[in-house]
């Protein structure tokens, strides 16, 4: 009987290689042997996992689903025979990390010189950008995302709260006024962020679940909210935008929180995604559970600010 974990090596390589010769070649066996070992999957299994041509040998539906599968099974079982051969997984290679613009640039890049100090193997690649990432098509091992923005094909794990407030410049609330109620900010300057789908341009969501809208209208909006932040501290307006954004400058006096009838809406968090459903190689969970640590219950941003009390969750 064939060996079934080298049947499964063969047929992942089959499906890389788009050959029965390619994959005999990748792992080290003849032609002859690696259709036998594909034969055999297939008379285990009673299916029909790839289909034939004289050029080229293509996966069925069916051999697409058990790949999942196997690449699952075939990466588990090598991590289980590295920790097994040494008493932690070594953190080598490279790791690539998608991350938002400003978050990343804020709260992400001044913990990375300590995590490679821990991980002196390990190359890390960063991609930032605001707009969600297909995480397969771009290679991508991890990305942080502000809200876990589930699907089928992706994990999440969450790493911190993500808390939300009202601010001005302590200029334009001299020149305006200090609005008290959700519905004053309809007469004032709202600057808002068009990348959001929970407070952007027109509508700013207040109380539990965000079920209170405010009408929220300004002179200017953009795709950055770090420029958001810039501008409402040169006294044009009133912003609605996380801590990680303003807390450094609520600190400073720069910028004032706006408390008004309605607590902030909180959002759903800042998530670690990565690609499911494969257990997350070594080099992924150590990243994680970096942050996950340095974050804390109460994240680096929140600190010693009075913020107004959020919603139940």
């Amino acid at each position: 009987m064939l060996d079934r974990l080298t049947g499964m090596e063969v047929f992942a390589e089959v499906a890389r290689q788009g050959s029965l010769s390619g994959a005999a070649r990748a792992v080290g066996i003849s032609p002859t042997m690696a259709t036998k070992h594909v034969n055999a999957l297939e008379e285990r299994l009673g299916v029909k996992l790839v289909h034939r041509t004289t050029r080229r040998v293509a996966l069925t539906d069916t051999g697409r689903r058990y790949l999942d599968h196997v690449e699952r099974v075939l990466s588990d079982v090598a991590e289980a025979e590295a920790e097994a051969a040494a008493e932690r997984v070594e953190v080598t290679g490279q790791l690539r990390i998608a991350l938002p613009v400003s978050f990343g640039i804020r709260q992400v890049a001044p913990l990375l010189p300590e995590f490679m100090r821990l991980y002196p193997r390990l190359r890390v690649d960063l991609g930032v950008d605001d707009r969600k990432v297909d995480m397969i098509a771009g290679g991508w091992d991890v990305a942080v995302r502000i809200g876990q923005n589930p699907n089928e094909t992706t994990i999440a794990r969450k790493l911190a709260h993500c808390r939300t407030v009202v601010s001005a410049a302590p200029d334009y609330l001299e020149r305006h006024g200090t609005p008290e109620t959700v519905a004053d900010l309809a007469s004032h300057n709202c600057l808002s962020y068009t990348l959001s789908h929970d407070v952007g341009p027109g509508r700013w969501p207040f109380g539990p679940e965000g079920k209170v809208a405010a009408p929220a209208t300004g002179n200017l909006q953009a795709d950055n909210g770090d420029m958001l932040v810039a501008i409402a501290l040169a006294g044009q307006g009133l912003i609605y935008e996380p801590t990680f954004l303003v807390g450094d400058h609520i600190r400073a006096g720069r910028l004032r929180i706006v408390p008004l009838d309605h607590p902030p809406s909180e959002m759903p968090g800042v998530y670690a995604v990565y690609p499911a459903p494969r257990r997350p190689p070594a080099k992924v969970r150590a990243f994680v559970d970096f942050l996950v640590e340095r974050f804390g219950t109460v994240p680096p941003w929140d600190r010693d600010l009075d913020l107004p009390r959020a919603p139940v969750t």
